[in-house]
Formats: structure tokens, sequence, C-alpha cells
């Protein structure tokens, strides 16, 4: 196929894309991100170490507790939206296409038209990072999975940061960057390392675009295993408040607001709750006069009635997740969802 057919092909795919989009009532763009935690099938994997969420593994996973999950998390992405369902969604731990496919095609989500993003990385327990995409009003322009391999660990498998252009109606494109960094599980010290190399990689990512356009729009989502004034966001990131002025160009953590606040994150250790989760957008996005920009810039802890449960222990609420140490109660996941809004002017 020669160059220009080509290009005609991608001037009819964009026309009839902008075309449907114009049918919406705003140029508004819900973007959330979700761990969804072990959104596994119950389908052994001999190259994955995911026998604890098969039939006969230790969390007895089935068919059945599988198609619950799909309908909670369908649930959440339902109730989140004003009146639809987010456009873009980044997902954390889910282990292939097949969750993702059952959750997009087999699922209340089903009539609202996502496709799906995702790459399988190398990590040892076959949990990955995924965007799904309403495609009437999102068009991908290109996709990559970014590697991580530990230059202290070099033999380690760990989770690729996923990257998308994405063009939001008639606007200018947008960068995603999808995130789930090395968690604590191992102690939170020897893990420091690991946590900063991932900002290490999303930096120089950034800086390579933001150098070769400082008013690119950027939003990074993810579950980071720090929270938004540890050294890996704070110092190596430079993700910071939006009441800092520093440098142009820098990137803006839209959850610094919840950090000093009682009773307020995306997951509760004990009696702690902080922000796993976490928003980050550069700086051009907080600008009101730019032709994409946050609304009221900020983002937003989404926590339903029922995502929560009375916490007996330690007092107040916490999340309603799918096990309780080894029993299953059924729930939806260990972390809460998190979303912004983006305005798109013409």
């Amino acid at each position: 196929m020669n160059k220009i057919l080509v290009r005609i092909l991608m001037i009819v795919v964009l026309q009839g894309f902008v075309t449907a989009h114009a049918q919406r009532d705003s140029l508004r763009f819900q973007i959330a991100f979700y761990n969804t935690e072990n959104l596994f099938d119950p389908q052994d994997d001999s190259t994955k170490n995911d026998d604890a969420f098969t039939p006969e593994g230790m969390n007895h996973w089935s068919y059945a507790r599988l198609r619950r999950k799909i309908n909670n998390i369908a649930k959440v992405f339902v109730a989140m939206g004003e009146p639809e369902p987010p456009d873009i969604i980044g997902l954390a731990e889910i282990e292939n296409d097949y969750v993702l496919r059952q959750l997009c095609y087999h699922s209340p989500l089903e009539r609202f038209g996502y496709s799906i993003i995702h790459y399988d990385s190398p990590d040892a327990r076959g949990i990955d990072v995924a965007l799904l995409y309403r495609k009437e009003h999102v068009h991908i322009l290109y996709s990559k999975a970014i590697p991580i391999v530990f230059p202290f660990e070099p033999k380690s498998r760990n989770r690729d940061i996923l990257h998308c252009r994405a063009l939001l109606g008639i606007c200018d494109t947008v960068h995603l960057f999808v995130n789930h960094w090395t968690s604590r599980y191992s102690g939170y010290a020897a893990t420091i390392p690991k946590r900063n190399y991932y900002a290490q990689v999303l930096r120089h990512h950034t800086d390579s675009i933001l150098q070769a356009n400082p008013n690119a729009a950027i939003v990074i989502m993810g579950d980071f295993n720090d929270y938004p004034t540890d050294e890996s966001l704070r110092h190596i990131l430079a993700a910071r408040s939006p009441k800092e002025c520093e440098s142009p160009s820098r990137l803006i953590n839209l959850m610094m607001e919840f950090n000093n606040l009682q009773n307020q994150g995306t997951h509760k250790h004990e009696d702690f709750w902080g922000c796993l989760d976490q928003l980050i957008v550069s700086e051009s996005l907080m600008d009101q006069q730019q032709r994409c920009h946050i609304e009221e810039k900020r983002a937003v802890i989404f926590k339903a009635d029922f995502m929560v449960v009375p916490d007996e222990k330690y007092g107040g609420e916490k999340v309603f997740r799918t096990f309780f140490g080894p029993r299953y109660i059924g729930g939806y996941a260990d972390h809460l969802p998190v979303f912004l809004w983006l305005r798109c002017q013409e």
C-alpha cells in the first residue's frame, strides 16, 4: 500500500472519529485509574507464578469468582461516570487479554465500545498494566511498552510502563503513561531503589516529550507503591504540588492535596489512609487558557458506599476487597480508583 493511500485512509478514519465525537454535548473526557487487585483468570499459566489463582490453588479461584469480580469492576466504572463510564481507564493487576475482554465485552461495560491496549510484561506473577479507551471518543495514535530492567538486578522480571499517545476529540494529542511500580512487600527500605529506578525511566521519557514541546499534555497514572512526598515521586520524578512554583515544564501531582487530610486516600494500611494511586500531569494542563486543561485543577478519589465496609479493628471505613487474608469475601479491590476531567476547547 503506497504512502498516499495510507494517508487518505488515515484522514478518513480521523474525520469519522471527529464527526462522531462532535455529537457529544461537551468536549470533556474522564480519565481514570484503578488497581483491580489480582484480576486473574483461573487457567494455570506454567510460565507465571499464578498457582494461587487457580481452582486448586490457595485462593480457590474459579470462573464464578472471576465473573463476580468482572461485574464488580464494571459496576465501579459505571457508577463513576457522569453519566457514562470514563473515556480512558488505566488498569493495574490484570493478568492477560482474556480478563480484559471479559471486562470490556461480557460485562455491563459492553455497550460502551471499549478497546484494549495491553502488552504482556515479564512480571513473575503475570500481572500487567493496561489501557481501555472508548473508541468513539478517543483515537490511539501510538502505544508502546517501556521495559524496566534494574541495572542492580538485571535478572529481575518487572512490570512495564505503558505509554500511549491519544487524540481526544479535535484536541492536541495527550501522552498517557500507566504505571504499577514495585511493591513494598519485600520491605520498604529494600525496595526503594526499585521504585526510584522506575521514576528515573519515567522522568527520562517525560523530559524528552517536554523538551520537544514544553506545552505537551501528559497524564501519568498508576499505583506507585510510594506516596506523593516519597523520594521517587517528589525528587526523582519531580512531581510537585500545584502550589509550588519552580521551573516551567514540570510535573504536577494532583494527589498532593490529599496528603495531610485525615481518612483520605486510595489505600488503607492498618489505620492509615494514603495515596499510593496517583494522577500526575504536565504543568500546561493546569493552565485554564490552554486548549486542553484539567477541570478545577484537581483529581478525585472515587469512593462509592458499596466499595467500603466498616473497619471493626481500626475504626472508620476500609476498602471492600476481594479477599480478607485467605478468606474470599467477594468485594471489589484493595484500592480505590482515581479520576480527573480533561476539558478540550475547540
